[in-house]
């Protein structure tokens, strides 16, 4: 394949040039794949998300975030270094505020430096003989400040407090948008390669799949890569970066009570997992309820002009009321429990904060001695057990259950972020029907003949299309494919654009199996103008060139004036820079169709194929067009599928489709020749429909 999953490879190509690291990476790309996601668009499916499963997962999210790979370990490292700072200037702060200034005990080395405070206001111990000399001279002597060295301590902490809130405001405000730049990038790229892959999907997938089920994937369940990284990857860093934080300090306050209060959280895991399998199911279900709410609303939009013509607005908000209802009640019951869960944990934790707060009260009451080594008295004042490290150990405490607590949340968001992304990496996992073969050949310079053999096809396996069909088109002629509606018309088209590959039976051009091209080859040679009109919101000159901006205006104009819609754009205030509002809404259905008959001519390709290119055209006009076309496509092989007998009869080659097999071939006189023959019962019903129902034939 050249082009399917394009992107993703481009992702991963860079990796793998790295010796080491890229060998690294194809093994756990081969370990992640073992598993191909699942679909999960059954509510009442309930999978499990196992250690290995979440591994595999989050390897294949390896690829979308090795762009921002420097950016990701910069903002890691970064929050390791502020997190450390912050810590051991709370520390020190509270020390200063709760036992200096509030209590008047007096300041260690570190703390009096900071403030700039000389040696008067350090603890006698730390002075040297001649320093205690200097400050008992002074009349500084004794445990306590003074009234006027609070005032100073306090008046340099308020200016430390004023430095920090500012430098603390600018890093906490980049902290934040930095990884938000980051996450989106990576989600940018896997939402580009789910588009890129079901572009390139074939055709079947696309007609048994809603596409509001793939626009919710795209737009919601691709997020959770961002999620899943931040929570499953950066989320338990931080979360075990601020735990062991939190562990040293209660430790180094007191070993017991450490341990004591990360036992505790061991029963917030234990009812975590029984209540997993239940939020796994819920999450199924709501994702699979919005998706359905999604589908809705698109198609809703979609056939407004239906709902309208036939007065079914009630029955439509019904329905939509309906799935709407049912996604909002599936979102309330997974938050319900998610809500419920948390209050357990919570419960548990409120009680291990209130035994640890009784205790370390009546540690500070009796002064006990902590376990903080003595070289740290340097810098804060915790030797025994006082107010500010009562303060201190209390908030760490607090910090180490509220932990726990986010823990069980982290694991209860993961089975939900996960179960999402599964559901996005399952587009990446599916194997198109139609793909190129492995050694290509050219496509030809010049296309002498396009055959049909043998060709057998069905959309499904028991319900055949097509039942050895027999054609051949050269350069230079018009092949009509006419034929009652189902006869499989269009799919006879839509096998030589290889958009399904027949069962049984070839598709050849130059005696070459079309099989034998690239896909993008055989598109590249081919252009087609469909029946339904899809135009873009834009200027008339940017529809006819769409994806051909190498074209010129002089060639955008020919283009025009072939499908006879220079007519009415000359007519335009502003021609061809006519801005068109969204689907070309402000063109009549006759306008579009040349609109879309002049983007087909203009990529000037030697395959082109009309389905029912003047359905919306008057009569005048059509003969107009097809005159044009058929001079301009002298070397080339067209074909035209049509209903309408103006358009047939001018056809060099008119090929009859019935049960899905060609009956008849030759031009419009010499079908209808055949005495009792389908091509001319078909013509002689279709004359008596139109004269039934007041449509003038030509």
């Amino acid at each position: 394949m050249k082009r399917q999953d394009g992107y993703l490879k481009r992702l991963t190509q860079e990796i793998y040039r790295i010796p080491v690291i890229g060998e690294i990476v194809r093994r756990l790309d081969r370990f992640s794949r073992a598993e191909s996601s699942r679909a999960l668009s059954d509510s009442e499916d309930a999978p499990d998300i196992t250690f290995k499963r979440m591994a595999r997962l989050i390897i294949r999210a390896v690829p979308f975030l090795w762009p921002m790979i420097i950016h990701i370990i910069g903002f890691i490292l970064a929050g390791f270094l502020l997190t450390a700072i912050f810590a051991i200037v709370g520390a020190i702060g509270a020390d200063m505020w709760n036992n200096k200034m509030l209590v008047n005990d007096k300041l260690q080395p570190f703390q009096a430096f900071v403030i700039f405070a000389d040696n008067t206001y350090v603890e006698e111990e730390f002075l040297s003989e001649e320093e205690l000399a200097d400050v008992k001279a002074k009349g500084f002597a004794g445990e306590e400040l003074t009234q006027d060295q609070r005032k100073t301590v306090r008046n340099g902490m308020l200016v430390w407090f004023l430095i920090g809130a500012l430098f603390g405001i600018f890093l906490v405000g980049m902290y934040s948008y930095y990884p938000a730049w980051v996450w989106q990038n990576v989600n940018h790229y896997l939402r580009v390669a789910m588009v890129e892959k079901l572009e390139y999907l074939s055709l079947s997938f696309h007609q048994n799949s809603r596409s509001g089920d793939a626009i919710y994937r795209i737009y919601q369940d691709s997020s959770m890569i961002v999620s899943v990284l931040d929570e499953c990857v950066i989320g338990p860093i931080e979360t075990i970066r601020d735990l062991m934080i939190t562990i040293a300090f209660l430790m180094a306050f007191d070993f017991v009570l450490g341990l004591s209060v990360l036992v505790t959280v061991i029963p917030m895991f234990v009812i975590t997992a029984y209540a997993t399998p239940l939020i796994r199911r819920l999450s199924v279900a709501n994702r699979v309820a919005n998706s359905e709410f999604t589908s809705r609303l698109q198609e809703t939009f979609s056939l407004l002009k239906v709902i309208k013509a036939n007065q079914m607005e009630k029955i439509a908000v019904d329905r939509f009321d309906k799935d709407s209802t049912r996604a909002l009640d599936a979102a309330l019951y997974i938050r319900f429990a998610m809500v419920v869960l948390s209050l357990v944990c919570g419960v548990l934790g409120g009680l291990v904060i209130i035994v640890a707060e009784y205790v370390i009260v009546n540690w500070t009451v009796l002064e006990r001695e902590t376990d903080i080594p003595a070289w740290t008295t340097w810098v804060v004042g915790y030797t025994f057990w006082n107010y500010a490290l009562y303060n201190e150990a209390n908030e760490r405490v607090g910090s180490m259950v509220n932990t726990g607590r986010g823990l069980v949340r982290l694991w209860c968001t993961l089975q939900d972020l996960f179960i999402g992304l599964e559901r996005a990496f399952y587009f990446l996992d599916l194997k198109p029907n139609v793909v190129d073969p492995p050694e290509p050949k050219a496509f030809p310079t010049a296309i002498e003949s396009v055959n049909w053999q043998g060709v057998h096809f069905g959309y499904e396996a028991n319900v055949p299309i097509l039942r050895g069909v027999d054609l051949e088109a050269t350069p230079g002629s018009v092949t009509a494919i006419v034929g009652a509606t189902g006869s499989g018309k269009s799919t006879l088209m839509s096998l030589l654009l290889r958009l399904y590959d027949p069962q049984q039976g070839e598709v050849l051009i130059n005696n070459t199996s079309v099989k034998e091209f690239t896909i993008e080859a055989i598109r590249d040679h081919s252009a087609i103008a469909m029946q339904k009109n899809v135009l873009f919101t834009g200027r008339i000159r940017d529809n006819i060139s769409y994806a051909q901006d190498q074209k010129t205006m002089e060639e955008i104009q020919e283009a025009a004036r072939i499908a006879c819609a220079d007519e009415f754009i000359e007519d335009m205030p502003d021609g061809y820079n006519t801005q068109l509002g969204e689907r070309g809404s402000k063109l009549s259905s006759g306008q579009r169709q040349r609109l879309t008959i002049a983007r087909a001519v203009i990529r000037n390709t030697p395959i082109l194929i009309l389905d029912e290119p003047t359905a919306s055209l008057d009569a005048r006009t059509e003969h107009t067009v097809l005159s044009n076309l058929a001079e301009w496509g002298q070397d080339k092989v067209v074909f035209v599928i049509t209903h309408r007998l103006s358009t047939i009869r001018n056809a060099d080659k008119i090929a009859f489709l019935k049960d899905g097999m060609i009956v008849e071939t030759g031009s419009h006189d010499e079908l209808m020749a055949i005495s009792g023959g389908q091509y001319a019962n078909f013509v002689e019903a279709e004359i008596v429909g139109a004269s039934d129902t007041s449509v003038p034939v030509t």
